[in-house]
């Protein structure tokens, strides 16, 4: 009995460990999300674009500033496609 019992009680430990690190990576993954949209952002001022992430309830690109402020664009808009077309321009 004292075994099933202190079984019984590990099992639950690994099953809280496991919920509690998921959250912690569910939230590092909510914090890459975009919300909302910025509105045009000057090209000479954007340094670098990242995606994000594939579990993000919206598709959307982060543009990077030479001061380093991060703003969330649409990638449907077609300055964003511009802008896009030459910073990867840029790295070539």
């Amino acid at each position: 009995m004292k075994t099933q019992t202190a079984l019984l009680l590990l099992g639950l430990l690994c099953s809280l460990h496991t919920t509690s690190a998921q959250g912690v990576n569910a939230l590092e993954t909510l914090t890459d999300c975009c919300m909302k949209f910025s509105a045009r952002i000057p090209l000479q001022q954007v340094v670098s674009l990242r995606t994000t992430s594939s579990s993000c309830p919206r598709k959307a690109l982060i543009f990077t500033t030479k001061k380093g402020k991060t703003f969330c664009v649409d990638p449907s808009e077609a300055w964003v496609q511009s802008h896009v077309t030459k910073i990867e321009s840029r790295r070539q």
